[in-house]
């Protein structure tokens, strides 16, 4: 069958646009394991709705045309068939229980040497790991494989599974990063003669082994903690370790990330280890309440001169205060520059937020309905402004070929503005959170939030669970345990106010510091032979595995690795430990308006102390 793909090449360069005016960079990271002709099936990870093989298709190697499956009863009316074949979808029978007749349209594309991307996991959902992956994929590839062996004339290469990781450093946040890696291709071979020659019990294992085996794949290259707490802790200790979020290699992304949720999954490797998770969890929560990021409060000047209970000269207050007022002018300088690109977006931008408010609990969607929002309202914008300009210059061709040099260079000099150092999101954030700062720091003491009206902005926000997942309750491949099911915390809708709020983030962010540095130094004074939990493929490179048997004579491998080389690995890759053990120019907001401890500490006195 002849299929142009025409439509399917027009959808990936709509989808590209839409990736990268949203996302700052897609890093593609193993494109080597792909290869470049011959069948494959991507089996690849679905956090991110409609947004997964948008970036999956735009940013996949060679530029090969990946398949995609869609119900067989769509390609019935005969129009509709050709518009689906050459948008790259391929039928699949799924009421048919004659397997190769339901995999017909997928051994039909491998068997042309094309790629078929499925995702494995069912679903898009949002959780602390990667919850299930079902047999979808490793079907396909045993009929397909089943179908070369009766017809080897027109089945000249092996076909191989490439298991494929999409992470998003912040997957419903505007000008985030992807990260989507390949990990090594999987071959059939192991498994093939058990599911040729058994019958449907031996063909049904054979199937289970290789999902097992592209499970672990998937979990190798992606960031899975037990419970969304580990996941907090980590996320928020390594914001500290790199608080500029581009000193992080995104090629390591995932493997600190991994590490240091291992780490805070170890809960007996110091003595009172819930004392170091609580003020990072309190911290992060605190954050997302305020709608802060601890990147955007570490690069602001934040000295002992402007604690309003300090008796500092006048003019030293004075100084600090005019260097807020210039970097506050100096971003308004600038804004001129800006201005017209803004006036002309923001009602795509407006349109995105609306969009992302339609699913506050849902944050795999936000992203998506930021983007489809906000990519309607460009698709009427940009030809209403070429229109525009074209009338203007009387509808000559010319005319419309200036009007259309001029509105392509003004989407790229608007996506230069944004990526830029000076007029971006983080720019215009790091000049309101100052304020905020300030406000939050002068405001009279009667003003702040009481402990029991903070409690509900301290408490970690749990999404709700997806009634589409059905998966296992541990960690697979880890050895780690997932806790009990948390009951959902509602996400709060109002932001808290700043003068009754930001003391409280600044305190939190002290402890928080003091907690982690106080934590590694431990690790650092433990003995040589400290172990701590780890993934077992990192634990293969970096320590090592050992069985254990569980209560029903299961036995599952158990990652670990010494504490101190989780410490220098760490440092490394840029952790700014000694910045830590040094203290933050912020730590003053760790004492009230009476010079006391704070509350915090007051509450807890096992708190680590510097």
């Amino acid at each position: 069958m002849d299929v142009d793909y025409v439509l399917h090449r027009i959808i990936r360069r709509i989808a590209s646009w839409a990736v990268y005016s949203f996302f700052t960079e897609v890093r593609v990271i193993g494109g080597e394991n792909v290869p470049a002709n011959g069948p494959i099936i991507v089996t690849a990870t679905h956090h991110n709705m409609m947004l997964d093989p948008a970036i999956l298709s735009s940013a996949f190697p060679h530029r090969r045309i990946l398949h995609y499956w869609s119900k067989a009863s769509l390609f019935v009316n005969p129009v509709l068939r050709k518009v689906l074949y050459s948008t790259g979808n391929i039928p699949v029978d799924r009421k048919n229980k004659d397997r190769q007749a339901l995999f017909r349209g997928t051994i039909e594309a491998l068997s042309r040497g094309s790629a078929v991307a499925l995702f494995p996991e069912g679903t898009s959902y949002t959780e602390p790991r990667i919850m299930q992956v079902k047999d979808g994929a490793a079907w396909a590839a045993f009929e397909y494989n089943k179908w070369a062996s009766e017809n080897p004339e027109q089945a000249s290469q092996e076909l191989v599974i490439v298991p494929c990781a999409i992470v998003y450093t912040n997957k419903s946040k505007y000008r985030s990063y992807v990260i989507m890696e390949f990990g090594s291709p999987i071959t059939t071979t192991s498994y093939l003669g058990q599911f040729l020659e058994g019958d449907e019990s031996s063909r049904r294992a054979s199937v289970k082994l290789l999902t097992r085996t592209i499970e672990s794949r998937l979990i190798e290259l992606t960031i899975n903690a037990p419970d969304w707490d580990t996941l907090y802790a980590a996320r928020m200790a390594r914001d500290l370790l790199w608080e500029d979020q581009e000193s992080l290699d995104r090629d390591e992304y995932v493997n600190v990330s991994q590490t240091l949720v291992d780490l805070f999954t170890t809960t007996d490797s110091i003595p009172n280890f819930q004392a170091v998770r609580r003020p990072l969890l309190e911290y992060y929560s605190l954050l997302q309440s305020a709608q802060l990021t601890n990147s955007v409060l570490s690069s602001l000047p934040l000295p002992r001169t402007l604690d309003p209970h300090q008796p500092v000269a006048l003019p030293s207050r004075l100084f600090t205060l005019l260097v807020l007022i210039r970097d506050s002018l100096a971003g308004l300088i600038r804004l001129p520059f800006f201005i017209l690109p803004l006036i002309v977006h923001f009602p795509a931008y407006i349109m995105g937020q609306l969009g992302a408010r339609l699913a506050i609990d849902e944050e795999e969607t936000q992203a998506q309905n930021k983007v489809l929002f906000g990519m309607f309202l460009l698709m009427l914008i940009y030809p209403t402004a070429f229109l525009v300009m074209w009338a203007f210059l009387w509808f000559t061709p010319i005319g419309a070929i200036l009007s259309a040099t001029f509105v392509w260079l003004f989407a790229l000099y608007h996506n230069k503005l944004i990526n830029g150092e000076s007029i971006n999101p983080n720019a215009m954030k790091r000049v309101a959170a100052a304020w905020r700062v300030l406000i939050g720091v002068w405001a009279p003491k009667k003003w702040e939030y009481s402990l029991t009206a903070l409690e509900q902005y301290t408490a970690t926000p749990i999404p709700p669970a997806n009634e589409w997942i059905t998966g296992s309750t541990t960690v697979a491949g880890s050895g780690v345990a997932s806790e009990p099911p948390v009951s959902p915390q509602p996400y709060r809708a109002r932001r808290p106010r700043s003068g009754r709020v930001m003391r409280h983030v600044l305190r939190a962010r002290a402890e928080a510091v003091r907690s982690l540095a106080s934590f590694i130094a431990r690790l650092e004074a433990g003995p040589a032979e400290k172990r701590v939990r780890a993934s077992v493929h990192l634990a293969r490179v970096y320590g090592g595995v050992e069985s254990s048997t569980g209560p029903s004579d299961t036995s599952h491998t158990i990652g670990w690795r010494r504490a101190h080389e989780v410490v220098s690995y760490l440092r490394a890759r840029g952790a700014k430990i000694a910045a830590l053990e040094r203290g933050i120019e912020v730590e003053w907001a760790a004492l009230n308006s009476d010079g006391d401890l704070s509350s915090a500490e007051d509450r807890d006195p096992a708190s680590p102390q510097r």
